[in-house]
């Protein structure tokens, strides 16, 4: 009876084995962890592209406020 126990027990140990992912299994793993990383990479950069053209229109719009406002300053004191 050890035996056979012990015989089934290999025998369940190999088949769990056996079970694993295949090479092309191994492979889609790889690839959609490489896919996730540069999905990742690609929203970093667009949101620093996107926070530095919000910088660029916000100085933008500052510098105009601050155009109009010296011109009306000035505007007052020429009459």
């Amino acid at each position: 009876m050890k035996k056979l126990a012990s015989l089934l027990l290999v025998a369940g140990m190999v088949a769990f084995v056996a079970c694993g992912p295949s090479a092309e299994e191994k492979a889609a793993m790889e690839k959609a962890k490489q896919d996730s990383i540069d999905a990742a990479t690609k929203a970093v950069q667009d949101s620093i592209t996107m926070a530095a053209e919000q910088a660029k229109m916000d100085s933008i719009a500052k510098a105009q406020a601050d155009s109009i406002a010296a011109a009306e300053a000035n505007k007052g004191k020429k009459k």
